[in-house]
């Protein structure tokens, strides 16, 4: 229940709505749904006068209870903070592969993991802040860009890189899981040494194909749960990518909802996605 709940609230994008097309997998009922237990509480995190929030992207705990804000500003940029709030650092300050945050995340051994969506990086930090792995590359500002894809048609995906990455996890062997994510919809299974093993998926929708893997996580006995955002719905993996099962979210909205910006979308432009 606590893999779903996280993978429920990080893929906030693959709850939509009731009457799409399901492509036969499991419908999940907005009936008996629990509340997930949280208390509210006013003005927790407790900045220096000199330090402000952007837009905050991605957020974790480690098991001290500190919490790990990562967001954007006019710099990306990672905060850590006490159980009751206090601010207690900045981490990666100067580090290459912050850029823009999507995700951060902290593992069974303390350490704190950030995906950086502008930098094409993953990095993995020890509990005391100092950079251990990196995964991906930033492109050089000396090199050209790469030529965009014609168009109606993908980036071929490379081995060894990301492109726009989106969120991190780890089964039990301490095996990394990577959602890449915005323009390569697939899953990158690396080592914990950092050796790419395998990847998996590509753009589409049936069974194994991605439309935008947005978020990731493991369960207890090492399957992988997706958050395919713009096919509206979870699939599930063992570790090696055999695809498992999958289901589908079409919740519909409370009279009255309003989204963020702009107008409720309709079904014909939640199809087209």
């Amino acid at each position: 229940m606590k893999t779903l709940s996280r993978l429920l609230l990080s893929a906030a994008g693959v709850a939509l709505f009731a009457g799409l097309r399901v492509n036969a997998q499991t419908k999940a009922k907005a009936e008996n749904v629990p509340t997930i237990p949280h208390t509210s509480v006013a003005n927790f995190f407790k900045l220096p006068s000199d330090l402000y929030f952007g837009e905050g992207i991605g957020i974790a705990t480690n098991s001290k209870g500190h919490v790990f804000v990562y967001h954007r500003s006019g710099d990306t940029r990672l905060f850590e903070f006490d159980a009751n709030g206090s601010f207690v650092k900045e981490w990666g300050i100067g580090v290459y592969g912050i850029e823009f945050a999507h995700q951060v995340r902290v593992d069974p051994q303390d350490n704190v993991w950030v995906v950086d969506e502008g930098t094409n990086m993953v990095i993995k930090f020890n509990p005391a802040g100092r950079v251990l792995m990196t995964l991906g590359r930033r492109a050089e500002a000396v090199e050209a860009p790469a030529p965009a894809p014609a168009p109606g048609t993908q980036p071929r995906p490379g081995w060894g890189s990301f492109n726009r990455p989106t969120d991190v996890a780890w089964d039990r062997d301490g095996n990394v899981f990577i959602a890449d994510g915005y323009n390569n919809s697939r899953v990158v299974k690396v080592d914990k040494n950092g050796r790419w093993v395998k990847t998996w998926g590509e753009r589409g929708t049936g069974p194994g194909q991605f439309r935008l893997p947005h978020a990731i996580a493991v369960d207890r006995n090492d399957q992988i749960y997706v958050g395919d955002r713009s096919n509206r719905r979870i699939q599930v993996f063992d570790a090696d990518g055999r695809f498992l099962r999958m289901f589908s979210i079409d919740v519909p909205a409370s009279p009255g909802t309003r989204p963020v910006n702009g107008n409720v979308p309709t079904r014909a432009a939640l199809c087209n996605t």
